[in-house]
């Protein structure tokens, strides 16, 4: 009896021993599986910042985030976007930046000069893909155009003037002053106005600098203009962009035909721009994100440049500020706004 009780109790201590191991094999194979079902859909991360919110730069962003989903990075299944603004604010900029880089992210995406020289202070290791960058070597993104051997690559919005000025001619044939409405802070301005000078000098027209530290002074800055000059000239300037309402109230009041480089603008008061078109742009810079989350080098990716400029005219802006868009000009534009 006692022998038979023994051996009953083995049975039963060998039954929950191999319950225990069948269990943690099984928890084993669990644990496998799911490892494996991660490692088939791995997240990538990529964090994006612009120095401010506005039409053209809200494009590049959507145009970025498009394109990653068109080539099979899609938020939700296996990309998560992490976007912050600096709300114009350069040292919120550094901030953001050093917070992105803490978060090790597989790619940041930095909208306009002021974020992409904060998040290329902020790292050398983790790839960076700038846009809406005039300049990129004066502005100490990167050596050279054709691949920078850094971390860093990406999309710039650099414009020829020749036919700007030409646009500028046919709309003023008597052009003689120019008024250039402007943050001296910011490297793109400040290198499109002495591209202006330097471009328009020889030809024997005037340009009037109005620098504006920020969004609130630019109507002072415009005002500052007035009897002075036969046109305002704007360019992608973040600060003037922002608030291009308030210059167009005084362009309107004055009678100074607003001209601009940034197609959105013309919605909001220009009389005419020839630039990039800013979603395209962010199209291409989406394209060299995708590139690097596949594997390639950001130092080995040249910089984009767009090779065609789109034309918008509002005949209706025209007339408030004082003059008729020529038929010619109308006749080429790609959009005629109302």
């Amino acid at each position: 009896m006692l022998y038979q009780n023994r051996f009953a109790k083995a049975l039963l201590w060998g039954g929950v021993c191999t319950a225990i191991l069948t269990g943690c094999n099984q928890s084993a194979q669990d644990t496998t599986e799911a490892t494996s079902g991660d490692a088939a859909t791995e997240i990538k991360t990529v964090a994006i910042t612009a120095i401010v919110e506005h039409p053209a730069l809200d494009d590049v962003r959507k145009g970025v985030i498009d394109e990653l989903n068109e080539t099979g990075f899609k938020e939700s299944e296996n990309l998560e976007i992490n976007f912050q603004s600096a709300q114009g604010n350069t040292a919120t900029a550094g901030q953001i930046a050093k917070q992105f880089v803490a978060d090790s992210p597989d790619v940041i995406v930095a909208i306009a000069t002021p974020s992409a020289q904060s998040v290329a202070a902020a790292t050398s290791t983790i790839p960076m893909v700038f846009s809406a960058v005039t300049d990129p070597v004066a502005a100490k993104l990167v050596p050279k155009l054709d691949g920078s051997g850094t971390n860093v690559t990406g999309a710039s919005d650099a414009l020829p003037y020749e036919p700007q000025i030409e646009l500028m001619r046919q709309i003023i044939p008597d052009l003689e002053n120019v008024g250039y409405v402007y943050s001296p802070g910011e490297v793109n301005s400040t290198i499109v106005l002495k591209a202006l000078k330097d471009n328009l000098g020889p030809l024997g027209i005037n340009v009037h600098e109005a620098p504006a530290q920020r969004s609130n002074d630019i109507a002072m800055a415009a005002r500052s203009l007035e009897g002075k000059v036969d046109m305002i000239y704007t360019s992608t300037d973040n600060n003037v962009v922002s608030a291009y309402e308030s210059l167009y109230q005084i362009a309107k009041e004055s009678k100074i035909p607003l001209i601009a480089s940034d197609t959105s603008s013309v919605e909001r008061g220009a009389i005419a721009a020839l630039g990039v078109n800013y979603y395209d742009l962010g199209r291409e810079t989406g394209k060299i994100v995708g590139r690097i989350l596949n594997g390639e080098n950001a130092g080995e990716i040249p910089i984009y440049t767009p090779q065609t400029l789109d034309l918008y005219v509002s005949p209706n802006h025209a007339k408030e500020e004082g003059i008729t868009l020529p038929q010619a000009v109308i006749d080429r534009a790609k959009e005629v706004v109302e």
